[in-house]
């Protein structure tokens, strides 16, 4: 007979994260009966579970609505962490510099389990700019900044041939497929060994007020990806 495999499952733990990952998905939230569904429980089930990551401030909990939401207390636990911390330090000065000199918001990006992640934003010295919350996160396989965080890899979507040239030379510019009248502006971000790490985006608006046209604002956003890049000990590209 063979020998058994011991089992290390940690039920409380799993339920936890099955229901930060199902959150995660939800922007307005979940009631705690439609959070058992979906997760498979009842709610006698999930009740204390989300209790405590109420109390510990990884969820919240609206008063009126009753619905759960996840708080920031995730992103506030990967932030610290080396890596983010070191590249949001190396590109602030860059990106602040960027922001000025367009009059247009800029936002620094990584790919996070497959999606957008927003880690780091220089807001628009102008009265007017396009906003991106740090820490929200954006689908991947449809947006332009995705495109770039992908470009080249055999699971990414095919691009399309408008925008292939482009993603060779590691930037993308394209209407945003959301917000009418912005212009994404995405280049990318080598790390040591010339992989792609991150992403920069200016959501470039144009009106009336405008002092920088679209091409001055995409060959500063590629200077400055290129200047982040070099800090980070990448390889130059060509």
């Amino acid at each position: 007979m063979a020998p058994r495999t011991p089992d290390y499952s940690a039920p409380a733990l799993d339920k936890a994260l099955d229901i930060l990952e199902l959150l995660a998905d939800q922007a307005a939230g979940l009631s705690q009966t439609e959070i058992a569904d979906a997760v498979g429980r009842n709610v006698s089930q999930i009740y204390r579970v989300l209790a405590t990551l109420d109390r510990r401030g990884y969820l919240t909990r609206d008063e009126h609505s009753g619905r759960y939401v996840l708080s920031m207390a995730l992103f506030d636990l990967a932030h610290p962490h080396p890596p983010v911390r070191g590249l949001v330090q190396l590109a602030a000065g860059p990106m602040r510099a960027l922001a000025d000199r367009i009059r247009q918001s800029c936002n620094l990006s990584v790919d996070d389990a497959g999606s957008v992640r927003v880690i780091a934003q220089a807001e628009s010295p102008a009265d007017f700019g396009y906003h991106v919350r740090v820490g929200a996160l954006f689908p991947i396989d449809t947006t332009a900044t995705g495109a770039v965080l992908t470009a080249g890899r055999t699971d990414a979507a095919a691009p399309a041939p408008s925008e292939a040239r482009a993603l060779r030379a590691g930037y993308l510019t394209r209407p945003d497929r959301l917000q009418a009248g912005v212009t994404d502006v995405v280049v990318a971000i080598a790390g040591p060994s010339g992989e792609t790490i991150a992403a920069l985006t200016v959501p470039y608006v144009a009106t009336s007020y405008s002092t920088v046209d679209l091409d001055e604002v995409v060959s500063a956003a590629r200077a400055t990806a290129a200047d982040i890049s070099e800090r980070l000990g990448s390889l130059p590209r060509r």
